[in-house]
């Protein structure tokens, strides 16, 4: 047996991998020697978890035997990727590097453990547009996580969930278009923690669901996807699928505690939850509460939107020192942040924004989403 001799040993194709297959990370120091792949720190220790079907070996300092460095010749990334994700729907979520380890290893074992991207008819949990089942849901009293019954049917356009199992009648319905899931395991306290945002009475409404089987959870995320891109594909016939797929779901642009004031400025400043997401910037008292206390629109320079570092020098009533102004054409908006890190996390996450022109159909509904000129409307924060 040799060691892969410091990555020579498997000559140029190691030089031209784009990186591991899991995640895209550069410069992997692993491999799968029964699969062919390379692997990061990262994704290497979900494949262990899989060790009936991926042996895992440092490239560096593991011994190699011949066999398995002619296998790894003959495989690699590449090759991997053409065997494995052969049918991969367009509306299944392709994890980052950045991602939470379940997306991440959900996906490596849809890859390899049940081939779902070679046999279509695995595909059909997420696929079929109906899926039905029990999942637990943060309640509001006490924040006790309940057994609901949901179903999300592409048919009837929403996805419901019901207080009782023999319930005829749903608590909720949501509508597919106004329809957001995103991944929260830290913030709900639960690994497989799902947020799921929707409009009610043109308020956004939180729930917060999970399952403790991890493939169950995700199935649910990539039908949730599914509905809104067949829903999307009707709404908009000719437009390609690279154009609707970022418009699946979304993760947050940033999330976390500032302090607030009110509008007049003279008010006590307040610390709160808040959330970007796109450009609507809303606050909570508690990161899981079901509704916003308010929320602001953030558009862009070309309608008078700008960001400040720091705050008025007249501006009392503060507790931490690193301010923030948010500058629209009705007021200004005051925040603080605890540390300076945050405080320049916060300015890039809204500089973002700001920096980002308006597109016609973010004038075409306020932050609720209904129809009206945004580009001189605020949303106001309540509190």
């Amino acid at each position: 047996p040799r060691p892969l001799g410091h990555k020579a040993a498997v000559g140029d194709m190691f030089l031209h991998e784009a990186g591991p297959l899991e995640c895209v990370q550069p410069d992997p120091d692993w491999a799968s020697c029964t699969l062919g792949v390379f692997l990061c720190q990262s994704c290497s220790d979900i494949h262990r978890n899989i060790s009936q079907i991926s042996k895992v070996k440092s490239i560096l300092l593991a011994p190699w035997s011949d066999v398995e460095v002619e296998f790894m010749l003959s495989n690699g990334n590449d090759a991997a990727k053409a065997k494995y994700e052969q049918k991969v729907p367009a509306f299944y979520y392709r994890p980052t590097p950045t991602d939470c380890l379940l997306l991440r290893e959900q996906w490596i074992r849809a890859r390899y453990e049940r081939k779902e991207f070679v046999c279509v008819e695995r595909q059909e949990p997420y696929s079929s547009g109906y899926r039905e089942g029990f999942l637990w849901k943060r309640g509001r009293d006490k924040g006790q996580f309940l057994s609901r019954k949901f179903i999300l049917s592409e048919r009837d356009g929403a996805l419901k969930y019901f207080n009782k199992h023999d319930a005829r009648e749903p608590k909720a319905l949501m509508k597919i278009h106004t329809l957001n899931a995103s991944f929260q395991p830290e913030k709900i306290g639960q690994p497989h923690g799902l947020q799921i945002t929707y409009l009610k009475n043109n308020s956004t409404r939180n729930i917060f669901v999970y399952h403790e089987d991890g493939k169950e959870m995700v199935d649910w995320f990539n039908a949730i996807r599914a509905a809104r891109f067949h829903y999307l594909q009707v709404a908009f016939p000719g437009a390609y699928d690279t154009d609707l797929v970022p418009k699946l779901t979304r993760n947050y642009i940033k999330e976390g505690y500032m302090e607030k004031t009110g509008p007049k400025h003279t008010e006590g400043f307040k610390r709160r939850w808040f959330t970007l997401d796109d450009r609507r910037l809303m606050y909570f008292k508690d990161p899981l509460d079901a509704y916003a206390r308010g929320e602001v629109f953030i558009g862009s320079k070309e309608n008078s939107y700008t960001v400040l570092p720091g705050l008025t020098p007249s501006t009392q009533g503060y507790h931490w020192q690193y301010g923030i102004t948010i500058v629209t054409p009705d007021r200004k908006f005051l925040f603080t942040c605890e540390t300076e890190e945050e405080q320049r996390d916060w300015m890039a996450a809204f500089q973002g924004v700001v920096n980002r022109p308006m597109l016609p159909q973010e004038y075409a509904g306020n932050c609720h989403g209904s129809a009206q000129d945004l580009a001189n409307t605020t949303c106001t924060l309540v509190e």
